[in-house]
């Protein structure tokens, strides 16, 4: 009677693990923030076309476009804009992605700042044409690569704080990868040494965009680590 117990108790310990594991998808087909298994959740799109993005577990997801005009889904962390990258601690992105952009598309480590207003992307790789087209600021070496670096200024366009103008900063990858760790920190102090600076943090996120095209990205590994530097 006693084995039997104790069977019926480690059944149900196995069980309640694996619901405390599982976690429900969410389907997002209309712009929305929120947050999904601990994690912040971005889906952005403009006019045109058609997108949906599947929300999976912890830093997961997967997406589809189709005959869009611009369109960004991420998952990662918003923050309260009150604190300095270096006031946070030392941003790493693990992330691996089945990738199949058909057209204009990035992927990337994405995000914001604010004072200055600051629009970011860590290019991975991308679809038909590789960013942005601007003035080089140089080169830097990181995770294994050279990643070009450029600067644009958006005139009067969409931004967290409305219509605004504001910078671009650009790290794009020589090759291309799926997969891999991104020392998103490394990019923000190098591009300070440069002359581009960041502001108070607003969002660091894993981002599939499509600019007028069509495709589908499957986001299997998405980790987001803080980890605090040393005194």
């Amino acid at each position: 009677m006693r084995r039997k117990s104790l069977a019926v108790l480690a059944l149900f310990f196995s069980l309640s693990l694996i619901f405390a594991m599982w976690v429900e998808a969410k389907t997002v087909m209309y712009n929305e923030i929120s947050k999904h298994d601990g994690y912040d959740y971005e889906y952005w799109k403009d006019f045109g076309g058609t997108g949906k993005m599947i929300l999976g577990s912890g830093g997961t997801f997967t997406c589809e476009w189709e005959n869009i005009n611009n369109i960004l889904f991420r998952k990662g962390k918003k923050f309260n804009q009150t604190q300095t990258h270096e006031e946070i601690g030392n941003i790493i992105v693990e992330f691996g992605v089945d990738y199949q952009p058909m057209g204009n598309s990035y992927l990337c480590v994405y995000g914001w700042t604010v004072d200055p207003l600051v629009e970011y992307y860590i290019v991975e790789s991308w679809g038909s044409w590789r960013p942005p087209g601007a003035v080089s600021k140089g080169t830097i070496t990181i995770d294994g690569d050279t990643y070009d670096i450029y600067e644009t200024t958006r005139w009067n366009q969409p931004s967290i704080k409305g219509t605004a103008t504001f910078q671009q900063y650009w790290s794009v990858r020589r090759n291309r990868r799926t997969s891999g760790i991104v020392s998103v920190s490394e990019h923000f102090k190098m591009w300070e040494s440069m002359g581009m600076p960041m502001g108070k943090m607003y969002e660091v996120a894993l981002t599939i965009e499509g600019y007028r095209s069509s495709g589908w990205a499957d986001v299997y590994e998405n980790n987001l680590i803080i980890e605090p530097y040393e005194d």
